[in-house]
């Protein structure tokens, strides 16, 4: 078979070669996070982004851009800024993360109006509840049909579906979705028209998605003048780094007082951009 073989060419070679490298890495990392205990949890995490990849390929492929921008800002503009380009990828990286999440559960909370319809649509079709969530699943969207397919799946894998819907509304952070699995796991005790108790459930998710959009809308303007005063700061050093640099070099060669300076301007930064992302965010 080997003699049958095409001889390979030297870009097979170097795929190979560095398809085995990355096979490599990306063991050793998966070893390092076994041994460290930190797999659930970057797995979950990534999970809850609804990012599809491994903890190990995501960990690389982070370093892996880390290097890139240290070294793109290592021939840029010197050793330091390519130290914090290296610093602050892993931040950005687990920032994407966290935006992401909130997408994905902000999503979900935005269909679980419809979700609740197909719910009681299949209830009153006549299906049992497992099938009329398999049957939701199929004909729902992303990130719905992910949460309720693995429901199903746990449960024919011998979870118990109430728990199975609990773990679903914390991994969302759903109290609406905890309402929804509250109301299942009564049904299941006492018995009733469950497809009745959705249809209740649903109107008063969808009179909170009316108030949350309402608030949404009242707080935009209050959010973009955040904005607009957290960008300040940065674009005017920006713009005078550019005009008048040696009007900014005189902090970094004044001495303490010029770090003193710098520090407490970003001190204050953090404690206003704090306070204002205090006000905007509205909890009910």
């Amino acid at each position: 078979m080997d003699r049958r073989r095409p001889p390979r060419g030297p870009r097979e070679l170097e795929s190979s070669q560095l398809s085995r490298l990355s096979g490599v890495t990306t063991e050793a990392v998966s070893e390092f996070l076994e041994r460290r205990g930190w797999t659930r949890k970057v797995s979950a995490a990534l999970e809850n982004a609804g990012i599809k990849a491994s903890p190990a390929d995501f960990l690389v492929l982070v370093v892996v851009g880390a290097v890139v921008a240290a070294a793109v800002g290592t021939l840029a503009g010197g050793l330091l800024l390519g130290l914090l380009l290296f610093l602050a990828a892993p931040l950005v990286a687990k920032a994407l993360v966290g935006v992401m999440t909130d997408r994905r559960k902000r999503i979900f909370a935005d269909q679980l109006d419809n979700t609740l319809q197909l719910f009681s649509g299949s209830l009153r079709a006549g299906h049992s509840l497992l099938r009329a969530v398999d049957a939701v699943a199929k004909e729902s969207q992303a990130p719905t049909s992910e949460e309720l397919t693995r429901i199903v799946n746990e449960t024919r894998l011998g979870m118990d579906l109430d728990a199975s819907l609990d773990q679903a509304a914390k991994r969302m952070g759903s109290d609406d979705f905890s309402w929804v699995a509250q109301a299942i796991g009564i049904h299941r005790e006492v018995g009733g028209d469950l497809a009745e108790v959705l249809d209740r459930v649903a109107g008063t998710i969808r009179e909170r998605n009316q108030i949350r959009r309402q608030v949404k809308t009242l707080s935009a303007e209050g959010k973009m003048s955040a904005y607009i005063l957290m960008a300040l700061p940065v674009l005017i050093a920006a713009i005078l780094s550019l005009i008048s640099p040696e009007y900014i070099s005189q902090f970094l060669t004044s001495g303490f007082f010029g770090y003193a300076m710098i520090f407490v301007a970003l001190l204050m930064f953090a404690i206003g951009g704090f306070w204002m992302s205090r006000i905007v965010k509205i909890k009910f």
